[in-house]
């Protein structure tokens, strides 16, 4: 083949000596293509800017699996999750996952032959997930509003009662759903809720209360059977029946392995709704969730819609629509390949790890320990008196080392209170918690030297 006629790249690797110096716009198309080895690099070399995902001790996100599963969700990518016509092997899986997941959770009904006995869906994550499990709540309310004596929901407003320690999306919930928040206060040394709380709290128009499996601040299990238990007294009493919805988007694949015999969940007859992030303690890669209901009776069914869509009529309950089937697949390759004699196995494993990173900083003479990561594997911890720095000096110092951690203050009426966290995840083992524990012994070392008080206060957001 002549010269004239071999292709040649329009736009070149931006490295010295192969012909392209100016910048690739980042703001606008580029005028011209380019290579696809080229576009790799530029993207490729733009992204090690970023941190370690591995060294993230901030994110509950999963950031490491099995290469078999990362080859399976590589090989799904394209499949449309919605399209349960066209891909019948993949919606079976996904039917599949959600019966799992609620058999895990003791839900009503369930079939051994029937996986569509199972009432719930897969989500993008929690964020979704909760979004339907609030909105079944409110569409429930209404429900009974319509039933009783007054029987007109429109003229009144219904609320939602859970803690100031939620996570964003349920603020997100109330105000694009048009529910009134009541959030129950923290205050130095109690970080959940309390029974007492909750029913000071509720009153007739109260969709429901939302109790936590494993709070995001400091992975502490809220007292859900105890909250359960007082509203059972409240509707003998009072004839007022609120529901409560478990979010257990951090501690639903712990809970059930570390501590089978609590009861947190459907075995609870007041939970009629659960959430659970399998891209957190599933194992998975983001973004997987589910919400299951106790049976069909809890969601009802003008949120379900008839879709006759890419070849088929399919009920539908979500938020999004199109969506890749690759998280699913990569949530059954979990469940089959780790089974529960697995997930006990890495969720022990975790604990000694974070039960171990907790007694070195409780023996440690800088740290009080909150959490220990017996509940779940995650170990929160504030400093002791006022050595002359803060928690977000610590977090900035072991930046330096790789390491986020993050610092951040606790909600309110406990805003006084900064805390450090870090969430234990697979991929996290004793040899980096060992390295973790000697990194912040030269970190509080450098501190103590030169006690910055504070300098850092500013930068550390709080990451979820």
């Amino acid at each position: 083949m002549s010269h004239k006629h071999r292709h040649t790249p329009h736009v070149s690797p931006a490295y010295t000596g192969r012909l392209a110096m100016a910048p690739v716009p980042s703001l606008r198309l580029p005028d011209k293509s380019m290579e696809p080895a080229a576009a790799y690099r530029f993207i490729h070399d733009e992204l090690m800017l970023d941190g370690s995902s591995r060294l993230n001790l901030a994110t509950f996100v999963t950031t490491w699996m099995d290469p078999e599963a990362e080859k399976l969700m590589a090989e799904t990518f394209d499949k449309n999750m919605i399209d349960k016509d066209e891909y019948p092997a993949t919606a079976a899986i996904e039917s599949r996952c959600v019966s799992m997941v609620a058999d895990l959770f003791h839900a009503e009904g369930l079939s051994d032959e029937d996986a569509a006995s199972a009432c719930g869906v897969s989500t993008i994550g929690s964020s979704e997930a909760v979004m339907l499990g609030g909105l079944a709540m409110k569409w429930r309310w209404r429900e009974r509003v319509a039933r009783g004596k007054k029987g007109d929901w429109k003229g009144r407003t219904p609320n939602l009662v859970m803690g100031s320690n939620v996570q964003v999306v349920w603020e997100k919930f109330c105000r694009y759903f048009d529910v009134e928040p009541r959030y129950l206060p923290m205050e130095d040394g109690r970080y959940v809720i309390t029974p007492e709380q909750v029913l000071d709290a509720v009153d007739e128009d109260t969709i429901g209360v939302v109790a936590i499996l494993g709070t995001t601040y400091t992975g502490e299990l809220e007292p859900i059977a105890e909250i359960c238990t007082a509203l059972d007294g409240l509707a003998q009493e009072k004839g007022l029946d609120i529901p409560v919805h478990v979010d257990a988007a951090s501690g639903g694949f712990v809970v059930p392995f570390l501590h089978p015999d609590l009861e947190w969940d459907f075995r609870l007859p007041r939970v009629v709704s659960i959430n659970v992030s399998g891209h957190k303690y599933g194992l998975t890669y983001p973004g997987i969730g589910f919400v299951v209901w106790r049976s069909k009776e809890y969601l009802p069914e003008d949120l379900v819609f008839r879709v006759n869509y890419l070849g088929g009529d399919m009920p539908t309950f979500t938020l999004n629509f199109s969506r890749p089937g690759n998280q699913v697949v990569g949530q059954y390759y979990n469940f089959l390949r780790l089974g529960r004699a697995g997930y006990t196995q890495v969720m022990q494993c975790l604990a000694q790890t974070a039960r171990w990173l907790g007694d070195e900083l409780r023996d440690s003479e800088h740290f009080e320990l909150i959490t220990d990561g017996s509940a779940i594997p995650v170990v929160s911890f504030r400093l002791k008196g006022n050595p002359g720095y803060t928690e977000f000096d610590v977090s900035e110092g072991l930046r330096s080392f790789g390491w986020q951690v993050p610092a951040y203050t606790m909600p309110e009426d406990a805003a006084d209170v900064v805390v450090l966290r870090v969430v234990v995840r697979e991929g996290f083992s004793a040899d980096l918690a060992r390295a973790l524990k000697d990194d912040m012994i030269t970190v509080l070392g450098r501190l103590d030297a030169l006690k910055p008080r504070g300098a850092f206060n500013d930068l550390q957001p709080f990451a979820h």
